[in-house]
């Protein structure tokens, strides 16, 4: 099965969606590996700043369905169906890479571009994957985040907890 990276974030009662995210992600995966817990401004928006992670799962689920199943879990979490892209969210949750695929498939766009150009995305898949390689890129994510104008946009750990364990500390 590919390794699949999805992106995670709330600024709508931060803690709460998070937590409630990963044991939604948890229940349908199992494991799941992940990375620190990062506060940053919100991207795109006039909002409240978003916690984000990165999430790591094995999954035989294809692009398309994996994706309908990441929208039934955000829209059980209160999003709603007519949100726009750059809109506060309680769970944003979204895929990042799915094993080495790249392009259009079954509506996914991969790897998501946001990869390369937010902080929030680059350093926590950094953090999880760093000796993974981009598929379109070519480099290591460790690499792309050495080289990430880290001045471009504010990102810092935050302590979170999650099912009575530290997940990321300041």
């Amino acid at each position: 099965m590919p390794a699949v990276y999805l992106g995670v974030g709330s600024n709508i009662e931060r803690e709460r969606y998070i937590v409630a995210g990963l044991d939604a992600l948890a229940g349908l995966f199992g494991e799941l590996a992940l990375s620190s817990v990062y506060d940053s401004e919100a991207i795109g928006f006039a909002g409240q700043p978003f916690l984000n992670l990165v999430v790591g799962v094995e999954t035989g689920l294809s692009p398309g369905e994996l994706s309908r199943r990441l929208r039934h879990i955000e829209y059980e979490h209160g999003r709603p169906a007519n949100a726009t892209r750059f809109s506060p969210r309680q769970l944003d949750i979204d895929i990042l890479t799915h094993g080495q695929l790249t392009g259009s498939i079954e509506g996914v766009e991969l790897p998501r571009p946001e990869i390369l150009e937010n902080a929030f995305v680059l350093c926590p898949l950094a953090e999880l994957a760093a000796a993974e390689i981009h598929p379109l890129a070519g480099k290591s994510y460790a690499d792309l985040w050495r080289g990430y104008d880290r001045d471009a946009q504010a990102l810092a750990k935050v302590d979170f907890q999650w099912r009575g364990r530290w997940i990321s500390r300041a």
